[in-house]
């Protein structure tokens, strides 16, 4: 019986590099970033967590991209402290 393969990790049609619907910068493992955040269901923040943490030293400054990476997760803790303790009002 042959195993169907994965298109998250198999897409020959696409061009290596297409810099609008497939940069190189998140294209460059088995899984395409964004697939990933959708198939983990991240939300924005976490999202971007993988998206800059996944690009760091790819696209400009790799100590650019952890801290981006590091402030959407500092965000995302605030808001899930804030569904814990909500402001009183």
């Amino acid at each position: 019986m042959a195993i169907p393969e994965d298109p998250l990790l198999v897409d020959a049609d696409l061009p290596k590099d297409d810099p609008i619907n497939h940069p190189a910068h998140y294209t460059f493992g088995a899984i395409e970033v964004i697939d990933a955040i959708e198939a983990w269901d991240l939300g924005f923040h976490l999202g971007n967590v993988v998206k800059y943490v996944a690009r760091a030293g790819r696209k400009g400054e790799r100590l650019s991209d952890l801290r981006k990476a590091s402030w959407y997760l500092q965000r995302e803790i605030k808001r899930l402290e804030q569904e814990v303790r909500p402001s009183c009002n």
